[in-house]
């Protein structure tokens, strides 16, 4: 069991530091990490590899407390190519409003947006993040990132051991999930 401590940052910065595991190990059994929470803000998680989407409060609560089963429509995914890397004096900010307003007029409510490409290594994992957490505003039920070596050393700074990282790398390329840009 893993407790953080009062005072350790809010609740989506809490899961990309502490909480997100990538991959579940359970007795040996892999499997990738997903959450739904509560909020819609949740899907900050994303920029670690980690499927996450936020529901109602309610509806969230009523799943875990067993009074009734979370259902979903699978929803369409919409990839978003990034390339190249920002030039001087454009700032993440300037990027994240970019995306939101790219995506808010393409149209991408209620689907997973992917984000790929060779421009993703550029971004660091708080840029991901920031992005990540602002689909509710572009419409999206999440922006996902997928796994690659920018996640593995985020994983290292957070505190996870290396043998860790490793089993994480090793599953996710042996699954295809792990982007690999070299």
């Amino acid at each position: 069991m893993l407790v953080v401590p009062p005072g350790s940052g809010i609740v989506h910065q809490v899961n990309l530091e502490y909480l997100g595991r990538v991959v579940f190990n359970t007795d040996g059994l892999l499997y990738p990490d997903s959450v739904v929470g509560t909020d819609s803000h949740t899907t900050m998680i994303d920029g670690l590899g980690v499927a996450g989407w936020g529901v109602g409060g309610i509806e969230a609560e009523a799943a875990m407390l067993g009074q009734q089963p979370m259902s979903m429509v699978l929803p369409g995914v919409v990839g978003f190519k990034l390339s190249g890397k920002l030039r001087d004096g454009v700032t993440a900010t300037d990027l994240v409003l970019t995306v939101t307003q790219m995506l808010r007029k393409h149209g991408v409510v209620g689907k997973f947006v992917e984000f790929y490409g060779e421009g993703m290594s550029e971004l660091s994992l708080a840029d991901r993040a920031t992005i990540a957490n602002m689909s509710p505003e572009y419409g999206a039920t999440m922006g996902f990132f997928p796994v690659d070596h920018v996640t593995l050393q985020y994983l290292k700074l957070t505190g996870r051991s290396d043998e860790t990282v490793s089993l994480i790398e090793s599953y996710l390329r042996a699954n295809r999930m792990f982007v690999d840009y070299s």
